[in-house]
């Protein structure tokens, strides 16, 4: 709820009506969202809502975002939530997102960052080391906010922006956070598959979480990035940087700042 919200107070600042939106992944989040903001609620017309959970839990289609069914330049708004940081293609999908929509349409999609679960990957990597010698990817990678903002770049959209949201969450035990973990849907991503956890391994990277990670209170913490994209369909109307050499003004005169050369 903690995107939904947010993308909803974004949308709620933005000049436009957009006629029809596509929300890709967390469309009941969304939705709830939206009836607590009316001045976004206000904005939007026909929402259409691709889900990657089975489409009777979500009240719409479910959807592979990598191949996306959506018409060139159907939505005026596209939407997602949560639902693009495990995609193996995310330049595909961000250029067939951008391709939906209509010239100047807005695109706002949230995915976890790099800094997600960074307690439970260190602890799950040293206890293997300490365990076996070695050590297996068991934690999927997330992408940087300055990764993402090259990738939108790529993808064709224009006035591209990344901003970050660092949220820390406490859970009575680590067990806690696994348990969350599951009911997100949110274990099991990687596609080359580990090597399976011990029962001994797994105590000892439970062990390492409680003792490396107490938030003071008797629970552990465990933090999760909220990484917010922004990106614009191209349009002429829009702001465009100024030519190499075209500036009227030297920076020293705008800055009020005496101009010195260097020495050689």
């Amino acid at each position: 709820m903690r995107a939904a919200d947010d993308v909803c107070e974004r949308l709620a600042g933005v000049n436009r009506h957009f006629a029809r939106a596509l929300v890709l992944g967390g469309g009941a989040a969304f939705r709830a969202a939206l009836a607590d903001t009316p001045d976004a609620a206000a904005k939007i017309g026909e929402i259409v809502t691709l889900d990657m959970e089975p489409a009777w839990a979500a009240g719409g289609v479910a959807a592979d975002p990598e191949f996306l069914p959506l018409d060139d330049g159907a939505f005026d708004l596209v939407v997602s939530l949560l639902a693009l940081h495990a995609v193996n293609d995310l330049p595909g999908a961000l250029i067939q997102i951008r391709r939906a929509l209509t010239p100047d349409g807005l695109f706002l999609g949230v995915v976890f960052g790099g800094a997600t679960l960074s307690e439970l990957r260190a602890v799950l990597l040293d206890a293997e080391l300490a365990e076996t010698g070695g050590a297996s990817a068991r934690v999927a990678p997330f992408a940087d906010a300055r990764d993402l903002g090259g990738l939108l770049q790529r993808a064709g959209f224009a006035l591209p922006v990344t901003d970050a949201d660092v949220v820390t969450v406490r859970y009575r035990s680590p067990m806690g956070l696994i348990s969350d973990l599951r009911e997100m849907g949110e274990t099991g991503a990687l596609s080359e598959r580990p090597r399976p956890l011990t029962r001994t391994l797994w105590a000892h990277a439970m062990a390492l979480y409680a003792q490396r990670f107490d938030a003071g209170d008797g629970r552990v913490r465990a933090t999760f990035e909220l990484l917010t994209l922004t990106g614009w369909s191209p349009h002429e109307s829009q702001q465009k940087p100024l030519r190499p050499g075209s500036a009227k003004m030297r920076l020293a005169d705008a800055l009020g700042v005496e101009e010195r050369k260097l020495k050689e």
